[in-house]
């Protein structure tokens, strides 16, 4: 909640802060009233929600804008953006001034408006697209400088790769292939964000997701970001067979502990975690096509889990993974199916 509230709120602040200056730039003398700086500063935090709002939309709703090229999203982005701004403009002129559109607002103060609106969208648009590409977090650590020197951190990391990729892409060639990794990377990023995970990397067919551990207490959000993703691929089973003739399933990997987390490069400058708890959760990704098991997760993980009957926790032993000295607890983890 507080995720989806915090932007919101610094926002409105912003348009507030817009609004005022855009009453104090724009309008005569004469109508520098305290009532009209009130009714500026509300359009402008109301019109900075819309926009941002706007964005929430289209990216909960907007894939087939997000699978075209870039230009071609950012130009749809920008028609959609100039009709919302457009809209909410002239709703509030009504709402917050009580009287019809005049025609001297509409010639003059209607456009700046919506000039204003769009350059807002710049700056916001902008963070969002970084965002994507980046992430969140790793986007603030940079501007912070917070990894510039290496830093050891608790965290929960998930290992999960697309199974069979390499037979898929001998039957299907590797264009094909490539377009249902992207699909398949599409389809299970909802469920990751939803659940607080942060995607650190994709690396071929593997996708790399973090947590801080015990950021909120012992939780079943880890594991229940798997099985959302689960879920997801089930029910786009369908589509997944009509356009690839496969449903994509996947070997997952989770476990938990210190990790050292570094700034690296420079012409590209890029988050790298390093130390054993990466090395582990590999070797348990990697373990899964041994154990024939879709989800194993250490000794360690489970840990922070919650108990629940709902889970079907199966102890698999002390194992040596391959490229490691030392042994570690391993469990199968699945949801009991309802009788």
């Amino acid at each position: 909640m507080r995720r989806a509230v915090t932007p919101v709120i610094v926002l409105a602040v912003f348009g507030l802060l817009v609004g005022g200056l855009f009453r104090y730039a724009f309008d005569e003398s004469d109508e520098a009233s305290v009532s009209n700086y009130v009714r500026s500063a509300l359009d402008g935090a109301a019109l900075t929600v819309i926009v941002w709002a706007t964005h929430l939309y289209l990216a909960a709703r907007g894939g087939w804008l997000r699978r075209q090229s870039l230009i071609v999203e950012l130009i749809g982005r920008s028609v959609i953006l100039a009709v919302t701004v457009a809209a909410a403009a002239i709703v509030l002129e009504i709402v917050l001034y009580g009287h019809g559109l005049e025609a001297k607002w509409m010639r003059e103060t209607f456009l700046k408006i919506i000039g204003v609106g769009l350059l807002l969208s710049i700056p916001i648009t902008t963070i969002y697209e970084l965002v994507r590409m980046i992430g969140g977090h790793t986007l603030l650590s940079i501007v912070l400088g917070r990894y510039r020197q290496p830093v050891r951190e608790e965290r929960v990391l998930l290992f999960l790769d697309l199974v069979g990729s390499t037979t898929l892409a001998e039957s299907m060639g590797e264009l094909r292939v490539q377009e249902l990794l992207t699909r398949f990377f599409f389809d299970i990023d909802e469920p990751i964000v939803s659940h607080g995970g942060e995607v650190h990397a994709y690396v071929g067919d593997e996708v790399i997701v973090t947590w801080p551990a015990n950021a909120d207490g012992r939780s079943r959000r880890y594991l229940d970001c798997v099985f959302a993703i689960e879920d997801r691929l089930a029910k786009r089973a369908d589509q997944y067979r009509k356009e690839f003739g496969v449903v994509p399933a996947f070997r997952a990997g989770m476990h938990a502990g210190p990790v050292v987390i570094a700034e690296c490069g420079d012409s590209r400058r890029q988050i790298a975690y390093f130390g054993d708890t990466v090395n582990v959760t590999a070797r348990l990704q990697a373990h899964c096509k041994e154990a024939g098991r879709p989800l194993l997760v250490s000794g360690d993980l489970l840990r922070l889990l919650p108990p629940d009957r709902d889970l079907v926790v199966e102890p698999l032993g002390s194992t040596q993974l391959r490229g490691r000295a030392a042994s570690i607890d391993i469990f199968s983890v699945a949801r009991r199916v309802s009788s």
